[in-house]
Order: C-alpha cells, then structure tokens, then sequence
C-alpha cells in the first residue's frame, strides 16, 4: 500500500521542500474530508488520491497537479467547496480540481447525457489548462487497476468508456504507456476469457521466440557496428488488445500475428536515424512500400519515428522503429514528457504544440454545438487515430482523419473557406466534395462568396469541425428562414384586423412576449415560422379582437404568395410534388414551417379534417426563378437504348433527370418511374408532350407519389 511517505521521498528527487510540504498539507485535508469514507475494495478513500498522486509522480508532474490529485473528489464526495479549496491552497489548485470533479448538482434525462456532460467539463478545462486531463487520466487509470470489485455490468460499462474516450485521449496526447495499459485493462473488462487465452498463448510463443529473437537482434546490432553507429536494439512486445484488434480486423490466427518481430533502434541523433535506415536496409530486405516518414511528418499526435518493414534472412518479418532518444520519451509518454524531461523549448515541443492546436479545434466544435451529446460525438470522430496528411496549394500539410474528404480539409483551412467551398482539386483534377483523401494529395478549394454549406455535407464529413460548423449554420440559417416566414405569416394574419406589423404598440408586444416567455420578438416570429404558433391566433391576440373565431378566420383566407426562395422552412411535399401553376395548400408542421400541397392531395385532405386550423391557402408568387421536383409514370416497349433516347429527349427541353425507377418488367413492356427537374407546370406539360411522340413510349402520365 503506498503511504504519504514514500511519496515524499520519491518527490525529493525533483521538488523543492516548500513544494513538498503542500503536497503533504493537501494530503492531510484530504485525508481528513475523506474521513469514515472507503473504497469498494475495502480500503480507506484516502488510498485512491494517494495513488493517482503516485501516477503522476512518474511523469514528474508540479506540485499543484500533485495536490490537484490529492483533492479531485473533495468538491464531488464531500462538503467542500471549490471556493473554500481556493482559500486554503489556491486559486489554480481549485481551478484543476473543479475541471476534474464531475456534475453531480445537475439532474440528467439520462446517463448518457451525465457522462457527455462530465466529458464536455473536463475537456473545457482541459483547454484552460492541459493538466486537468493529466490528472483525469491517472484518476481513470487507477480506478480501472482496481476495477475487479465492481459488478460485472458496471465493469464492463466503464471499460468500454474507456476504450472509447479515455485511450483515444491519452493517444492524442500521444502518451502510449498509459493507453496501453487503459487498452490491455479494458480488454481484461469486456472479454476476460479472450484475453486469458490470449496471454497464454503469448507466453508459451515467448518461450518459443526467444532464440530468433536474440540472433536478429544481434544480426541488427553487427549491421549498425559496422556503419559505426552507436545503438540501443529493443525488441518489441506487441501488447494484447492491439494482437486482438489485429486477429478480429485481419481475419489472421494468432501464429500469423505473432509471426512478426518487433524492434526498436534507439540513437542519439535525427540525421543517426536515416543512417541507422540505410544500415538495417543494406542488411536486411525492404518490403515495398512499407517504409513511412514520421520523423519529417509527425503523427497528429507530435509522434515521430522511422518506421520499415523487412523480411530476415529466414523469411521471418520484421517491423522496426528508428527514433531519438528525445523521440521514443515523447513516444511513451507525450505531453507528460513536457514536465518529465523539461525540455529547453518546453512549449515548443511537436507533441505540445500539437496539444495546443487540438484543444484549440475542442473549443471551436464547443462554441458550435448544440449540447453536450453533439459536443461528444463531434470530438469522438475527432479522438479517432488514422490519419492521412494532405497538402495545401502552397506546400502546407494539414492532418485529417481517415476518410476525410475536401468539405474536411476546407474547414481545416478555415470556417469561411468550409462555408464558401462550391468544388475542389485533387491533383489539379475536378472531384467530388465527397471524395475521401488519401496521404500525399495537394488539395485546393474553390470557393464562392455567396455560397453556404450544403445540408447533405452531413452525410460525408468526418472531422468534428467540418460536422459542427455545418450544424452552426443549418441552425442560424434555419431560424432566419423560420423569423422571415413568421413575419409575412403574421403581416398577413394582421391584415385581416387592418393592422400592419410595423404600427402595433410596444406595450402590446411586450404582454404577448411576457405572456408567452419569449426573450425577444424574432423568437416569437421564429415559433410562428417553425409552425409550433398559427399567425391567425396570435394576430387575434394582439389585435384585441372579441369577434367569433370563423368570422376572423375568413379575414384571413387572402392567400400566401409562395416566392421559392423561403430557404429551409418552406418545403415541398414529396407525395404529390406540387409545381407553380398548380393550385396549392400549405400545412403548418410543428418544426418544420410550412409544407406546401397540391389541393388535390390525399395526404393533405386528411390533414384538413383532422387540424383545419394549420391548413392556410397559398397561392404562388409570379416571379418564382427555383426549379421544382415532378414525378411521371411511364410505360414503354422494351427495346435496347429505349432510356437514352427518354433521357435525351428531356435533356434537350431543359430539364434534368433525378432518379429512374424500373416499378414493373415483363419481356415486351416495362414500367418506370421518373423524377425530374422542372420550372412549372407548363414546362412539365411541354415534356410530357416531347415523350409522349417517340416511337416506344406508351404511355404517360404525371403521379402524386
């Protein structure tokens, strides 16, 4: 059991007595808040402090984050609070203990959205100040070392927490040790009997290795002699959850994943590596295209290594990493490695600056999200390891995820760039925004100064701050369109009581706001475009009118001139397809504005006896410049190129076809249904008309659905 006593003497060895003295002080405060209170393991709470302090003692951590640690579950399990820890150590000390301590005032829907809500906290605070997370991730590692007493259902839900957010964070920051261990502990968690199997088997293969092993390594040795390079040869173990990953993604048995020996040549120097490279290249042979530069372009995480693979004399694979001394401490422990080997350009280390842009990119997706759940599941895709590195026409590299597209690497560059974006270069060549990114490519945007994200962008982007600035503007996007449609609605609704919108009191206003609780009057005009009020309703009200209700609804029935422009809350419905010209009906969707029907619409005419009141008349706007959507049914005789020439007939008239679908096919006649793109009803009349005189076609007519 660790004692407040071996701490202090393992503190001595980088802390100054002053420094220690208030570790020991937090120490007893904590001991003493803890009182009367144990573990499920049955020892006293004060050992779990004791023990994350201990954690963080390997990183060689400050005395705050020390005494952070000692207090991160005063404010959550006992009376104090966050301004009396204030008062009795300090400002930051209580600052680092509030990011790490949960939420626990706050009453939650669900689980989920608690822990999303924690998560969104701690990551918060994080990018205050990066040792929140440090002592975070020493909390979580220390309780998932003891996890063995908890009930197998709860195990298994914090393991896989874990898995998801806590090795996924410690990778980011690049710290391997601590995610191997989160790693191997959830492993042990979720599927303790495929873990036990397989550290059996990788037992009895060590036993099995050990002689190829020390040939190899003695093989790489001689070859680094004789170049002259002075070397530490590492063998290295695979651990057991990445030997698990490896079995389940590539379909191997254990012996093939096994078969791969691992080494780590350690140097003095960067320019020792490439030179270390060539040796172990000489002696060994390369297998193409396994060779990969981390060195000139780290890993998202500060990460840097030579890695190659090679196959021995024997056959027998061999992956090696080549790295500095100064490289392998980052590899291992990342961030930390900034206290634990204060480095001369301690803030300019690559894993630290790399720290710096992620939190940086944690806050944008914050100030962007709707609530803590979007806000999780934004930097999950963002905690994700696979990257590929693309370049910017200048030569600049930017590091995505895996399966990034253009729309990504826009938003990357810059929000406005994202928002603007209308079409990309990959190599000089045209493509798709949806094309996923591989390493290697030069990407360049184009982008036009009246053009706004696309809502099917959501369909494809992968990064969380592609995802969130999209969301943004869809929502500031949508309650414009809802306020502008709200006005008319009302304007329109008022005009019944000849009144116009502009000429009420502000009295009168202010009762409807203070008696609905809206904070301003575009929120009202919002709820009315949204469809959660009716325009008549409100106009009522604020005019003051006592006449009776059919008498002021038939005030009202001057149709609503719809322009095609309303943006995102006037939609168009998809069972009837309605087209200008035709005569029109608008139902109010609670959320969604106005959905416009042809008046001949079954779906409508439901909707009609079911809720009267939300049906309002439309009539369409004479200058209306949008295309619109038709559908038509078309029997014709099947013959070869039949399709081309119905295409082509449309293509010539203007218009563009959506989707063809084949409805029925016998060996003489097929049935097809089409969408297209038209401008009214009497474009869609001059097409029907061009179809219905080529040679195969049968018949045709315009359907609802």
């Amino acid at each position: 059991m660790p004692s407040i006593r071996n701490l202090e003497k393992r503190l001595r060895s980088y802390l100054t007595d002053d420094q220690i003295a208030q570790v020991t002080r937090a120490y007893h405060f904590a001991e003493r808040a803890h009182e009367g209170q144990y573990r499920r393991t049955g020892d006293p709470y004060i050992t779990h402090p004791l023990a994350v302090a201990n954690i963080l003692v390997d990183m060689h951590m400050d005395s705050a984050s020390l005494m952070a640690a000692m207090l991160h579950d005063v404010i959550e399990d006992t009376g104090y609070s966050k301004e009396q820890i204030a008062e009795e150590f300090s400002e930051e000390v209580a600052e680092l203990v509030d990011g790490v301590s949960k939420i626990a005032q706050i009453k939650f829907e669900s689980k989920a959205e608690q822990q999303a809500e924690n998560l969104r906290k701690m990551m918060l605070a994080m990018t205050r100040d990066i040792r929140v997370i440090l002592v975070k991730l020493a909390d979580r590692l220390h309780n998932m070392r003891t996890l063995h007493v908890m009930k197998p259902e709860k195990r298994r839900r914090i393991a896989t927490e874990t898995l998801e957010i806590y090795a996924p964070i410690a990778f980011r920051l690049g710290m391997y040790n601590m995610r191997v261990e989160y790693e191997d502990l959830a492993f042990h968690n979720i599927h303790p009997m495929r873990a036990r199997r397989i550290g059996k088997a990788v037992q009895a293969a060590r036993g099995n290795r050990k002689e190829i092993l020390s040939s190899i390594k003695a093989s790489i040795e001689h070859s680094l002699k004789e170049e002259g390079i002075e070397a530490r040869v590492l063998g290295r173990e695979k651990h057991l959850y990445s030997i698990y990953q490896k079995m389940k993604e590539q379909h191997k048995p254990f012996s093939e994943i096994m078969d791969v020996f691992g080494f780590r040549i350690i140097v003095d120097r960067v320019d020792t590596c490439y030179r270390a490279l060539g040796a172990v290249h000489n002696h060994f042979i390369p297998i193409p295209g396994r060779f990969k530069d981390y060195v000139a372009i780290p890993k998202a995480n500060g990460y840097q290594s030579l890695h190659t693979t090679l196959k021995a004399h024997s056959g027998i694979p061999l992956e090696i990493q080549i790295r500095t001394e100064e490289m392998e401490a980052m590899a291992n422990n990342g961030i930390a490695a900034h206290w634990l080997y204060k480095a001369s350009d301690e803030s300019g280390s690559p894993t630290h600056t790399r720290a710096q842009s992620w939190m940086q990119r944690l806050l944008e997706i914050q100030q962007k999200a709707g609530n803590s759940m979007e806000f999780l599941e934004n930097v999950k895709v963002d905690l994700f390891p696979d990257e590929a590195y693309v370049f910017t026409p200048k030569g600049d590299i930017k590091e995505l995820p895996a399966g990034a597209t253009p729309v990504d690497f826009a938003y990357a560059v810059h929000t406005k760039v994202g928002n603007r974006c209308v079409a990309a270069r990959i190599d000089g060549k045209l493509a798709a925004l949806s094309t996923p990114l591989e390493s290697g490519q030069t990407v360049k945007i184009i982008t036009a100064p009246s053009a706004t994200p696309n809502p099917g962008w959501l369909n494809f982007v992968v990064t969380g701050k592609a995802r969130s600035n999209i969301r943004h503007f869809l929502k500031q996007q949508r309650r414009e369109d809802a306020a502008e449609l709200g006005r008319r609605l009302l304007e329109k609704a008022l005009s019944g009581y000849e009144m116009e919108l502009s000429r009420l009191s502000e009295a009168t206003l202010a009762v409807e706001l203070a008696d609905n609780n809206y904070a301003s009057f575009e929120d009202l005009l919002e709820d009315i475009g949204m469809g959660n009020r009716l325009a008549p309703l409100v106009a009522r009200k604020l005019a003051g009118a006592r006449e009776d209700e059919e008498e002021s609804r038939d005030r009202d029935r001057r149709p609503l001139a719809i322009r095609g422009s309303e943006g995102l809350m006037v939609t168009y419905a998809k069972c009837c397809y309605p087209l200008p010209g035709d005569t029109i009906l608008g139902h109010l969707s609670a959320g969604r504005g106005i959905v416009v029907h042809r008046d001949t619409c079954k779906n409508l005419l439901a909707e009609m006896r079911s809720a009267p009141e939300k049906c309002i008349p439309l009539d369409w706007d004479k200058e209306v410049a949008q295309e619109f959507t038709a559908a038509l049914r078309i029997e014709l005789v099947n013959k070869r190129g039949v399709l081309a020439t119905l295409a082509n007939s449309v293509s010539e008239l203007g218009s563009n076809i959506d989707t063809i679908d084949m409805a029925e096919k016998d060996p003489t006649l097929s049935v097809i249904n089409v969408t297209l793109t038209v401008k009214d009803r009497i474009h869609l009349a001059r097409i029907i008309k061009r179809l219905r005189t080529l040679d195969n076609v049968v018949r045709i007519h315009r359907i609802s659905a």
